[in-house]
């Protein structure tokens, strides 16, 4: 491995604790984890990365890295050599800026054609009592886990987990810390809250088949082995009107917006000069 790609690698292990941390410096610019993060899920418009094996995901975040340092020393390259000022430059920003202008120009239009539509506690009354079967919300849990490599490693780290109550997440904190190779290791293994479903099946039929507050026997999945906690399960349950209602009022409020924009637009057209 060359120097320079040791050092980014480096960066890029050092740099999971705090997103916002500086993983290098071009020229006077700062590139971040977070920068990092965003071009990587832009350039997979979020899909597919996570399900990507963890030691694959650091060559990714490296590549990523790799060319955002490119783009700033092009970008510093061509602000030195005038390209900036180029009769070229100009004309690409300002068809740019131009775009730019129009998209947001038309999402301010739509948001003050919705808030001269009124809608009434009445009209959401109803629609709540006519659709009670959109409104429900359905089971979730929150969980921790500690994802490993093999089973070996997993079952080494399941007999510490030999106990109860709040020591067995403490101890189940300080394993995923130091243990687990997923990117929810340096928060304790937290996923936070998720339906069913959201998991790749293996995990998920395991994690909601727990009971609150005890550790699983190792999981294998695509990714590896996990040891899963379960820390909170939330049942299925109806929304009450009260919960949704501002839901429903903008939902109604883009309804009627959908149905009057034939007469909208045939207005503006009659008002206007087009020529084919």
């Amino acid at each position: 491995m060359k120097n320079s790609q040791k050092v980014l690698s480096a960066f890029l292990l050092t740099a999971s604790i705090l997103s916002a941390q500086t993983l290098v410096t071009v020229n006077g610019t700062k590139i971040t984890q977070s920068d990092v993060d965003t071009a990587l899920m832009k350039a997979t418009q979020g899909r597919f990365f996570n399900e990507v094996p963890p030691e694959k995901q650091a060559g990714f975040k490296i590549e990523v890295l790799n060319q955002l340092v490119a783009r700033e020393l092009v970008y510093g390259d061509a602000k030195k050599t005038g390209v900036l000022k180029s009769k070229e430059f100009k004309t690409e920003y300002d068809k740019i800026v131009e775009q730019i202008k129009k998209d947001i120009a038309v999402q301010v239009w739509k948001v003050k054609q919705l808030e001269k539509i009124k809608v009434t506690d009445r009209d959401v009354k109803k629609y709540f009592n006519d659709n009670k079967g959109e409104f429900r919300e359905k089971e979730s849990v929150r969980a921790r886990h500690i994802l490993v490599k093999t089973k070996e490693e997993a079952d080494k780290l399941l007999k510490q987990l030999n106990l109860k109550g709040k020591a067995l997440k403490e101890k189940f904190i300080e394993l995923a810390k130091e243990n687990s190779v997923g990117p929810t290791g340096p928060k304790g293994g937290d996923l936070g809250y998720f339906g069913k479903g959201q998991m790749v099946p293996e995990f998920n039929d395991k994690v909601f088949s727990m009971k609150v507050g005890t550790v699983s026997s190792p999981v294998k999945t695509q990714f590896g082995h996990h040891i899963i906690y379960l820390e909170d399960k939330k049942e299925a349950k109806n929304l009450a009107l009260s919960d949704v209602k501002e839901y429903i009022r903008g939902r109604l409020k883009v309804e009627k917006l959908n149905e009057t924009m034939p007469s909208i637009m045939k207005k503006l057209q009659d008002k206007a000069k087009i020529v084919q």
